[in-house]
């Protein structure tokens, strides 16, 4: 039983859904951006998501683009991110750890090479943002071949054979999108995503979990109503890293009322959607 499977088991037991906050790698240096992946599973984390800083994140707004920027300034390499991901792995053995990324970065290294660093870094799952399912066995094939999920992403519109090949082909978790276009906050979720869960569902996938637009505690209440096993939440989590006067402290309280946004009994009452 892996670590979202374990995750998933003992949220279900309690009545929680997951909270996933995702941050950049190396954003704004490497010690603290191992700091703050501290802070965010201090505040309640469930599940952590990162990104390896990269020049074309064509799926990320400008939020995460110019965290990613910042850490290519700072020198960050793909070889770094992974040595404060095996030091995050040391210190958090039970949380589970995905990274989204880029093709041009796994084949940079070449595909079997990128999946057994991962492994060895302690990584549970990727997520290549950029290669639609219809292309992605090789990629998911390299994956499961070192331990490691893949993570296929799906949409309110990806049509019923697509969805059923995402579910073949994923691993750990499904990422689904809460609306069209890029990461951000900028922008309102637009859940209609029974459809979606149940074909999913049907289909044998493995959990959904939604994310593209999670700022609010009232959008983590929303996602988990519409049917999600989780939410993510990146864009309102790296702002805090760019702004915040104590970054680390503002990280971990957020996550924090995120979190608690997932309880679903207590929650009903006292987050406003």
């Amino acid at each position: 039983m892996n670590r979202y499977t374990q995750m998933f088991d003992r949220l279900s037991t309690c009545g929680e859904g997951a909270f996933g906050a995702f941050l950049m790698l190396g954003d704004p240096d490497p010690s603290t951006s191992l700091a703050l992946l501290d802070a965010a599973v201090a505040g309640g984390a469930d599940m952590i998501e990162v990104g390896i800083p990269f020049s074309d994140p064509i799926a990320d707004g400008p939020v995460i683009q110019a965290a990613a920027v910042r850490a290519l300034d700072m020198g960050v390499t793909p070889e770094v991110c992974f040595e404060i991901l095996a030091s995050f792995r040391a210190r958090h053995p039970r949380i589970p750890v995905g990274l989204l990324t880029y093709a041009n970065l796994v084949l940079a290294r070449g595909r079997e090479s990128f999946y057994r660093r991962c492994a060895a870094a302690g990584i549970d799952s990727v997520l290549v943002a950029d290669v639609p399912a219809r292309e992605a066995e090789p990629f998911a094939g390299s994956a499961i071949d070192h331990g490691v999920d893949p993570v296929l992403i799906a949409a309110t519109n990806t049509p019923p054979e697509t969805l059923r090949r995402v579910a073949a082909l994923s691993r750990g978790y499904v990422y689904c999108v809460s609306r069209a276009g890029v990461t951000g906050t900028d922008r309102q979720m637009e859940l209609d995503h029974g459809g979606l869960f149940s074909t999913l569902a049907e289909a044998g996938a493995p959990p959904a979990v939604l994310g593209f637009g999670i700022s609010q505690p009232g959008h983590v209440r929303a996602g988990l109503e519409a049917g999600a096993a989780g939410v993510i939440s990146g864009s309102a989590i790296v702002r805090r890293v760019a702004e915040a006067r104590e970054p680390i402290e503002a990280v971990r309280d957020f996550v924090r009322t995120m979190k608690a946004a997932t309880q679903k009994e207590v929650a009903r009452d006292r987050v406003a959607v």
